[in-house]
Parts: structure tokens; C-alpha cells; sequence
């Protein structure tokens, strides 16, 4: 199977019903001891210091790992990705655009899923077969879903971990480039935490926002009596709403991170309700965009918000570590504990 990058999550079926072995970037980078290697590289070759880590971090990957085809969201995700994708062309990387469409209607979204499969199989017409072989890898990538919406409910039982939740839903953007492979991984681990004795936390917390550069905040929360028992972006990485989809592209239409921010925050209200969150932690990413949304957030929940920043830094600083451990006393003081 030939190799191929995606920026972020997109419509993995039509890549693995084409043939190809899916590499989140993000994840190769993000999960590399020598991390900061990747955002060096950018620097090196012009990137500013002012820019996401993130964007960099991919740029870094694609050339250290010789990634040559990479699916570009160009819409519906980081604005800088239209630049990054163009660097990565004069650099001899082959680009797939695809783009979530701003008019959020089926229509749009049946759109660009269909000039997106148009890019992979090449002189063909969209036909019945072609389909069904992308609704037949929808269903063989669904086993992984279950099992991942599994460890998501254990989480809410506080037998799995904030970090495990993390880790076994956004490895679903790519399945670890290895269907089968993964789905085997999430078969044992579901197994391995159903076994345990659950450890019920004083406060649960949500975590919305882009994933973390920072993954030890999972583990920090949990030393002042709380877990993160919902995260957002994750959860839609994961497609846990999947089944009631019955096609790729109505399962594409109702993932919420790519559309506004109303549409996300609808779900993340249902969870909150349903999962009896106390507390919200904002996670926004230096110099992105994103980070106005929390005016918006923490006017519209009605539960307290703590907005925290992530750049180059894989671990929390001193600074966050004190603003959490505040919030995290205001919100045992509101309890009443």
C-alpha cells in the first residue's frame, strides 16, 4: 500500500477504498520524542516563529519522512494551510485538495466528497461500484468505531483515562495506517479496562478545542481529583454518531469540527448535560484563530470555562499548571467539598 499524509481528518474511506495506507501527520509528529526536530526543520526553510507549531510540525514530518502525497484541507480547517500546502508543492509533494464546504447543507458536503473521489479514481465515473467499495471500507473501518465509542463510554464510568479516551479516539483520523492492525489494538485495550476497578474522580471535566500539544494534562487533572471525561475534537475524530449515517456522506455532514461554531457547540452542550461535566477546559493553539471562539464559548455554556494556550511546549509550563489547579479549587468550592 503507497503512503499518504492527510493534515487532518477527511474522508479516510475513499483513501483506504483506493488503495492507499493513511498517515495523520499530526500524529507523527505530536508523538515523536524528538518532536521539536519537525518544527526546526520549518524554521530552517523560512517558516516564522509566529506561526502554529502544528503547521510547522507537519511541514517538518513530510520532508524528514519523505511523506510525496498529502491531502490538504483547505477549508473547514487551520487557515494556514492553504500556504503550507503550497510550500509542500514546490518541495515536489504531490496535493489533494478537499475542502468542508462554509454552506453546510448535504448537498455541499455530497459536493466535495464527490470531486474528492474524483481525485482517486481517475477516468472513472462515480458509479454504483465504486460506491459500494467505499461504503464496504465504511464498514470495515466501523469495528474500530465501536470499539472506540466503547473506551469513550468506560472514561464516563471512570475506568478508562482522559488520556487513554484521547489517545484511542483521534488514532481513528488514520487508524494507524493499519485497519485491521488497529481495530486488534482496540479489541485488547476495550478488554484490558473493562476488567478494571473503576476510580471515580470529584469533578469531570470536559476538554474542548483542538487536541493538545501538551498530552500531560490528562494526567495533571487527575492528581487534584478529576478526569476529563469528554473530548471534543477526539470524539469527532472518532465518528462515534456513525452508524446513524446511512452513507459516507451524511456521516461527513454531522461531524462537527470543520462547520461553525454553533453547530459544535450543539453537541458539546448534549454531552455536557449527559455527562454531568463541572468544568470546561478551552484548549487553544498560539497564533491560531481559533482562539477568538472563547468569547463565544463561554458565553454561551453555563458552566465554568478555563481558556488555556499551547505553542512549541510538549508538557504543561508553571503558569498553566497554577491556572489549573485554581480553577480546578473553584470548581471542588462550587460543589460544595
Amino acid at each position: 500500500m503507497k503512503k499518504i499524509g492527510i493534515t487532518t481528518t477527511v474522508p479516510v474511506e475513499v483513501l483506504y477504498a483506493a488503495g492507499y495506507s493513511v498517515v495523520d501527520l499530526n500524529n507523527i509528529f505530536i508523538t515523536s520524542k524528538d518532536y521539536l526536530r519537525y518544527i526546526e526543520i520549518a524554521e530552517r526553510d523560512g517558516f516564522p516563529k509566529s506561526l502554529c507549531a502544528w503547521i510547522k510540525g507537519i511541514y517538518g514530518v513530510c520532508i524528514e519522512n519523505g511523506i510525496d502525497e498529502v491531502v490538504g484541507v483547505i477549508e473547514g480547517d487551520c487557515s494556514n494551510t492553504k500556504a503550507l500546502i503550497e510550500v509542500l508543492k514546490s518541495k515536489g509533494v504531490k496535493i489533494y485538495p478537499f475542502s468542508y464546504p462554509a454552506k453546510h447543507t448535504l448537498e455541499e458536503v455530497k459536493k466535495s466528497i464527490d470531486d474528492f473521489i474524483k481525485l482517486f479514481f481517475k477516468g472513472e465515473p462515480i458509479d454504483s461500484n465504486i460506491r459500494e467499495k467505499i461504503e464496504d471500507t465504511r464498514k470495515t473501518l466501523s469495528k474500530g468505531r465501536i470499539l472506540a465509542r466503547r473506551i469513550d463510554e468506560l472514561t464516563c464510568d471512570f475506568k478508562a483515562t482522559g488520556l487513554e479516551n484521547h489517545i484511542y479516539q483521534i488514532s481513528l483520523s488514520d487508524f494507524n495506517g493499519d485497519i485491521e492492525g488497529y481495530t486488534e489494538i482496540l479489541k485488547e485495550k476495550v478488554k484490558e479496562i473493562e476488567s478494571r476497578e473503576p476510580k471515580a474522580k470529584k469533578i469531570k471535566l470536559a476538554y474542548i478545542g483542538v487536541p493538545p500539544m501538551t498530552p500531560d494534562i490528562y494526567d495533571f487533572v487527575e492528581k487534584y481529583d478529576a478526569q476529563i471525561v469528554y473530548n471534543e475534537v477526539q470524539r469527532e475524530f472518532a465518528f462515534p454518531r456513525f452508524d446513524r449515517a446511512k452513507d459516507v456522506y451524511e456521516q461527513y455532514y454531522d461531524y462537527t469540527y470543520p462547520y461553525s461554531l454553533e453547530f459544535r457547540l450543539k453537541e458539546i452542550e448534549k454531552n455536557i448535560n449527559e455527562r454531568n461535566i463541572d468544568g470546561v477546559i478551552h484548549y487553544t493553539q498560539a497564533f491560531c484563530y481559533r482562539a477568538i471562539d472563547d468569547i463565544v464559548i463561554k458565553s454561551r455554556l453555563n458552566i465554568p470555562v478555563l481558556n488555556i494556550e499551547g505553542d512549541k511546549l510538549n508538557c504543561l509550563d508553571g503558569r498553566t499548571k497554577i491556572r489549573i489547579e485554581a480553577f480546578l479549587d473553584m470548581l471542588l468550592d462550587l460543589k460544595g467539598d
